[in-house]
């Protein structure tokens, strides 16, 4: 095993085999824990760019991504998926300035994602336009943490857009920390901790028992909370 990042992470270091069964995986864990950097090195191993966006989308702001996906190799089970994105909240702007620049852009794209500009519409109504209008299904989709751009009614609207593209044979993996976003049923949930990344239930989550806990009695825990604070 390589020494240094991201082979210091405990979840990249004790890294195997992890299967996806489900047409929907989602990674979950603290911040720092590696699902987003396990997601990034999916998406390079199967030649999307690391920023964000399609196999044909070529850009970098910044090279921050690490070598993971060198060291992965992806076994894919046919049919072969005919589509393909990677979609991470905090590129997005990016790719979006990136797609609207490329020369076939005004007879393609701008088509494909609802007849407008990304930059004309809110954060949150470009990715919905995205998901909706450009994923064609029989797809490979990997989205780092939507959630950053999503109310939770426009949360609910993902899950039902991934529902119809997982009816036209598309795989989902999702790195999150929504609880809304990782009750789509029959998904896969792996959990990223201080060992290799292990499979869990819905409501083992820290995301559900924490926003459980929170939503049954808020103001007892907000009460502990701020009083803790000050002292």
């Amino acid at each position: 095993m390589p020494a240094g990042y991201p082979y210091s992470l405990p979840a990249i270091h004790n890294l195997a085999t992890v299967r996806f069964p489900s047409p929907v995986t989602f990674f979950v864990g603290e911040n720092g824990s590696g699902k987003s950097t396990l997601l990034e090195g999916i998406a390079g191993a199967f030649g999307l760019n690391p920023e964000g966006g399609t196999k044909h989308v070529r850009f970098a702001t910044r090279s921050s991504h690490s070598g993971l996906y060198k060291a992965l190799k992806l076994t894919k089970v046919p049919p072969a998926p005919t589509d393909s994105y990677f979609l991470r909240a905090e590129t997005f702007y990016n790719v979006a300035s990136v797609t609207e620049r490329a020369e076939d852009y005004r007879a393609y794209d701008l088509e494909s994602f609802g007849g407008r500009s990304l930059h004309d519409r809110s954060h949150g109504e470009a990715f919905l336009a995205l998901v909706l209008h450009r994923l064609q299904g029989n797809g490979f989709y990997l989205f780092d943490e939507p959630e950053a751009a999503l109310s939770p009614n426009r949360q609910l609207a993902l899950l039902a857009a991934m529902g119809q593209l997982v009816a036209k044979r598309s795989q989902f993996i999702i790195a999150t920390h929504s609880p809304i976003l990782m009750a789509y049923p029959g998904a896969t949930i792996y959990f990223f901790g201080e060992e290799a990344p292990r499979q869990i239930e819905f409501v083992d989550t820290e995301h559900y028992q924490v926003t459980r806990e929170f939503l049954a009695n808020p103001e007892r825990m907000l009460r502990e909370l701020l009083d803790g604070a000050r002292e």
